[in-house]
This record gives C-alpha cells, structure tokens and sequence, in this order.
C-alpha cells in the first residue's frame, strides 16, 4: 500500500531479523497489551451474557434483543471528540491519551462490577440497563485504546502492530470469557464477572508505564461553543472530503454483516445442542484461541507479502466462508469433531482479517482526528450486522433453522466482497488513505 507520502506503509527493509524485529519494539509491545483490555467488555455483554442468560431460561428473542447493548459502540462517534479534545482536571497533566486510559478503565472496572451485581431471572430490566452501561463505559474505552494504539505505532509498524492488538485482543476476549465460564461453574455468575473486572488493568498500566503516544497531534482545547462543534464536525468533514470515501463508506458499513450476525449467535446454537460450559470452554474458547492466533500469523505474513488490497480481499472471503462451519455443525448436531473444524476455521479466518482489516482502517484515520474518526469507522463496521442480529436474528433462526440461518450469513457477505474489488479496481482505497499510514504526515510530528 502506498501512502499519500508516497511510501509503502507496509514495507520493512530485507531479512529476517528486520522482519520479526517490529514485533518486540516497544510500540508494538504496547499494542497488544491495550489490546488485552480492549477485547474484554465485548466478552462480558456478548458470548458471556448470552450463555449466562440462556442457562437462565430467558427466550431467544429476549438474548439476542440483547445484543442491540452493542449498538452502544456504534454510537461512540457522538462522543469520540470529547476523548480526543477535553482535557480532564487533575490527571490530564498524564497526557490526553493516558489520563482518559485510566478515567474510561475505571469506568470499565465499575460497570462490570454491576452487571455482575443484577440477577436477570428476577430482574431483566435492570440486567438490559447494566449491560448498556458496560456498553458506553467499554465503547468509551475503545476510543482511548484505538487512538493510543494507532498514534504510539509508526507506519511501518502498522501492519504488526495491529496483529500484536489483535492477539491482545483474542487474549482478552478469550481470557476473560473462559475465566467467566469456569468461575460460574463453581462460584456462580456474580463472582465470575467480579473476576474478570482485573482485566482492564493491563491498558491503564501500559499507559503509565509507556507513556504519551509521540505520534499524538495536540488539538486546541474545546472551550467556546464554536470550538465544541468544530471538534464534532471536522473529523467527518475531513474525511467526506476525500475522493472515494463515500464508498469507502460503505464498504465499511456492509462488509462485515454477515460475520457480526452469525458471531453473536453461536452461544445459542451451543446451547440448543447441549454443549456444557466445560465443552464450550475447551472447544469455542479453546481451539478457536489458538486458531485466532494462527490466524494473525498468517495475516502479518500475508499483508507482508500480497500488500494490503490484495490481503483484505483474501480476509474477506475467508470471513464469508466461515459461516459454512456453523451451517454444518447444525446439520450434524452435538458433534465434537464438526465444531472443533467450524471454530477453528472461523476463528483462523476473524484472525487473518483481524490484522490487514484492522491495519487498512489505521491507516485511513488523520491524526488530527484520530480517536473520532476510528470510532466512525469502527462503529460503522459493525452497526448493521449488531442492529439485524439484536431485532430479527431470534426470529429468523425460529423461522428458518440454524443451518438455512447461517447459509443466509453466508451469502450477506458478499456485497462487501464486491464492493472493495470495486475500490481496488477504481483507486479508491489508495485515494481515501489518511496521515496515520503516512511516513511524514504534514501534521508535524
């Protein structure tokens, strides 16, 4: 990929040390430990909530209605430029970036500690209003972590650096999913989320002890009403005036529909097969976690070799096809075999296109406006497929069965797979590039 500097942002120079090097440098290092923390919340009110809740006798409807919590991320674009602009009392002397680490862990630390509070049996309202609150605290917190992540790496660290965020992330995700399952086995629901609470430490730590991103671009600070809505207005200005974006749009709107609205379904289709928590630990959080992982190695060496165009369309058939697995385990029922393959390739392939998606949606950030404009891209990402699975998804699988319900996810995938060869084929994906893949962006730093 070549930046509007004219420079590869993916390229490293020859042999192999210089390849594994960006691996164990510090930047890249700290992507994945911010990583960690970022992956958990979504466990927490995603596959966690849903096995929690169906174990509670709640209908299908109601858990996957539950999902619409999610859509809490796709409204952090509202609030994004108080993160990237508003300087915070006392700890803001930290640096912009690590004071709102700290105040939206905290945050974080606290929600979860009160949907772990909430018995959804006796009260399912007050379980919907935890679960949106451990929603806007973990959307907040994905602000902070991806505007940290994208300005501490270099160009050149792209590509790694959003593989080390994505093994950060599985790790969370995983982590914290798998503790939950196994503390609720022995010390209920309550003690399992308490437990999992910790895992927004690694992000707040990293901050202090890695400090201020040098890449971060420091904004006037929001004082009169006129600078509040120039700070809401100019990261999407910027971007809409970009030749393409409103393609690239979107693309990143309907690329991923398919993916999101099978993904947040798979608990329910291992419950009605009658796995146990113990089986669904070992099978779903087990061997997807090592194929999540070899997936991200397979994604750093790909986007290393074909670029980054070529690489995104590889991911984003993968990501299609994986629904077959799903489609397949249903058609066999409680077989072991059949769901080991289906999460293994799934999660082989979410971790492949973990990477060069990730790296591609950096890259389009500016650096004036990073926090912003990811939390545009990142929320436009998925807020179709959250908005289809939370209302139609439980009826749907009623309606048609498992396995005509995730050949249907299979064949959402393709609009988005047509619409970046489209974009390759025009220019579009070079033409819409922000400073953030840029070697020298004309921001200053």
């Amino acid at each position: 990929m070549v930046s509007k500097a004219g420079q590869d942002v993916t390229s490293v120079p020859p042999g192999v040390w210089n390849a594994v090097r960006p691996y164990f440098e510090k930047e890249s290092l700290a992507a994945f430990f911010v990583g960690v923390s970022s992956g958990f919340p979504y466990a927490m009110i995603g596959a966690t909530l849903t096995t929690r809740l169906a174990q509670d006798g709640i209908d299908k409807k109601t858990v996957t209605a539950f999902t619409l919590a999610f859509l809490v991320y796709n409204l952090k674009i509202f609030w994004a430029w108080i993160v990237d602009g508003v300087r915070l009392p006392i700890i803001g002397r930290l640096g912009q970036r690590v004071s709102w680490l700290l105040l939206s862990g905290l945050a974080v630390m606290a929600s979860v500690i009160n949907l772990a509070l909430v018995d959804p049996a006796a009260d399912i309202g007050a379980t919907v209003l935890a679960a949106v609150l451990v929603g806007v605290a973990g959307a907040t917190f994905d602000i902070v972590i991806d505007a940290y992540r994208i300005e501490t790496l270099k160009p050149y660290q792209l590509g790694v650096g959003s593989g080390m965020s994505q093994y950060g992330w599985r790790i969370g995700s995983a982590g914290a999913g798998a503790l939950a399952l196994v503390v609720a086995s022995r010390m209920g629901w309550s003690a399992a989320y308490m437990a999992c609470a910790a895992f927004a430490l690694p992000a707040m730590l990293t901050g202090l002890f890695v400090g201020e991103p040098k890449r971060h671009v420091v904004t006037n600070q929001k004082r009169a009403l006129g600078d509040v809505w120039s700070s809401i207005i100019g990261p999407f200005t910027e971007f809409f005036q970009r030749a393409g974006a409103w393609l690239v749009l979107l693309f990143i709107l309907v690329h991923k529909i398919g993916d999101t609205l099978a993904n947040l379904t798979f608990r329910l289709l291992f419950d009605d097969l009658g796995y146990t928590n113990d089986e669904i630990a070992i099978y779903d959080i087990g061997v997807g976690f090592w194929a999540y992982l070899i997936g991200i190695f397979l994604g750093g060496i790909i986007f290393a070799r074909l670029g980054l165009k070529r690489s995104v369309l590889i991911a984003l058939v993968l990501m299609g096809l994986s629904n077959l697995g799903f489609a397949i385990l249903a058609a066999n029922g409680h077989n072991n075999l059949a769901m080991a393959g289906a999460i293994g390739f799934e999660n082989m392939a979410s971790g492949y296109g973990g990477v060069v998606v990730v790296a591609y949606f950096s890259a389009l950030c500016d650096l004036r406006f990073t926090g912003a404009q990811y939390a545009l891209i990142s929320a436009g990402a998925s807020v179709v497929g959250r908005f289809l699975t939370g209302t139609t998804a439980g009826a749907l699988i009623d309606a048609l069965g498992y396995v005509n319900f995730y050949l249907l996810t299979t064949v959402a995938a393709l609009p988005g797979i047509l619409l970046f060869w489209i974009m390759m084929r025009t220019g579009m994906v070079d033409s819409a590039m922000g400073t953030a893949g840029e070697r020298n962006p004309q921001s200053g730093n």
